[in-house]
């Protein structure tokens, strides 16, 4: 934290010779979380969990006519993790972003540096915000905007080590490419993305890249007061164990707007998996590099570093939201199947997921949010997660939201 101090100080004193350019903001966001049976059933006699976790962030822009810089730096801990006198730099602040975005003329801006990637709904590239540390990737993106805006991006990871082309670092993958095209009018809002993912295996002594391909679109149309929304995935190329991949993600959605403060969601999601004795082919979807925790209920039971290369997943689900004042209600309903077999004799249904949230506005920069998730599940979800069916098996958070604009 010391260095975030450091930093904020010399920042107020630059950010009084450039207010019109240089903008300075922070977030301070501690959750308290209680869980039994969160991401997977609890068992019978499994005690409940209580923990704090906390992100603390401080935001630098600065803005010129034809350059954009962005900088980044966060904190993320679980409350207790961290002597009270430290005495070390293992827990040192992060740069969880670092890019500047140039204008090279023609409508055309490259974006280069450490950077999040939010496209469309987030189901394939998202910023996974819910989490504390969130994620985002080193790499260039160029991006065209006319009628029709096209985004192309460009990673290659490497070791320090220079005497060869071996990756064994900490990400998903050694080589990613991506293009996105999207086009939006009154009418409709139509975007087609295909991205290039290369992950780093070992054949012997020799490293090389297993690419799978995912590639599709998404639409939204308007239509009065209901919103029609789909999505379409396919994935192709090998996985990491060498399988040939075959897979699909659909999406769809409509959005009934009740009035201007309530709305209601209504939308089935299928991403297709394996059957237990498949072996030859790899027919799972994988959500990549999305904000999964968005999508199959709050409780993470399915996609969020989990549920991958396995007998994949049917929702059906119920979305309501209203708003009074200052004050956010929002009720989901869940219903959870494989979309195969887990076994020749188990049925598909997994189980119901019922997810409730308030979120109170207290100021213009606060706000304080409760949830509160319970998961009914069932014998095929035994199997396929393990614990019991029969536990109480729920969660809950409390979270404050503190976003100040020091300049």
């Amino acid at each position: 934290m010391k260095q975030l101090l450091v930093i904020a100080i010399f920042s107020l004193l630059l950010g009084s010779q450039l207010k019109a350019q240089f903008s300075l903001s922070g977030e301070l966001r501690p959750r308290t979380e209680y869980s039994h049976g969160f991401a997977t059933l609890a068992a019978e006699n499994q005690d409940p969990s209580l923990f704090t976790s906390q992100r603390t962030r401080l935001n630098f822009d600065y803005k010129m006519d034809l350059l954009k810089v962005g900088l980044v730096l966060q904190d993320v801990r679980i409350w207790g993790n961290q002597a009270q006198q430290v005495s070390n730099q293992d827990f040192a602040t992060s740069v969880h972003q670092a890019w500047a975005e140039m204008n090279l003329g023609k409508s055309v801006i490259l974006k280069v540096g450490r950077q999040e990637l939010v496209y469309d709904d987030q189901r394939i590239l998202g910023n996974s915000g819910w989490a504390q540390q969130a994620r985002s990737h080193d790499m260039a993106v160029f991006k065209y905007a006319k009628k029709v805006n096209v985004h192309l991006g460009i990673a290659h990871h490497e070791n320090t080590n220079r005497k060869n082309n071996f990756y064994d670092g900490p990400d998903a993958y050694k080589d990613l490419q991506f293009i996105w095209l999207n086009r939006k009018t009154e009418k409709f809002n139509l975007s087609f993305l295909f991205l290039n993912n290369g992950k780093p295996v070992m054949e012997g002594t020799e490293q090389k890249s297993k690419y799978s391909q995912t590639f599709g679109t998404r639409v939204e149309v308007p239509v009065d007061n209901v919103a029609f929304s789909g999505n379409l995935y396919f994935q192709t190329g090998e996985d990491g164990a060498n399988k040939s991949l075959n897979a699909y993600n659909l999406l769809v959605e409509a959005t009934y707007k009740i009035s201007d403060k309530s709305q209601l969601n209504l939308g089935y999601e299928i991403l297709s998996g394996s059957d237990y004795n498949q072996t030859q082919k790899n027919n799972s979807f994988t959500p990549i590099y999305g904000s999964n925790h968005k999508f199959n209920g709050f409780m993470d039971y399915f996609y969020v570093g989990n549920h991958l290369n396995t007998v994949g997943l049917s929702n059906g689900y119920v979305k309501f939201s209203t708003s009074k004042n200052k004050t956010v209600i929002n009720a989901d309903l869940h219903f959870f199947a494989t979309s195969a077999k887990i076994s020749e004799t188990a049925d598909n249904y997994l189980g119901t997921e019922l997810d409730l949230t308030l979120t109170q506005t207290l100021n213009p920069v606060t706000k304080i949010s409760f949830g509160y998730s319970q998961m009914f599940g069932s014998e095929s979800l035994e199997i396929l997660k393990g614990g019991s069916k029969s536990a109480f098996n729920n969660w809950a958070y409390l979270m404050i939201s503190v976003t100040p604009k020091f300049l």
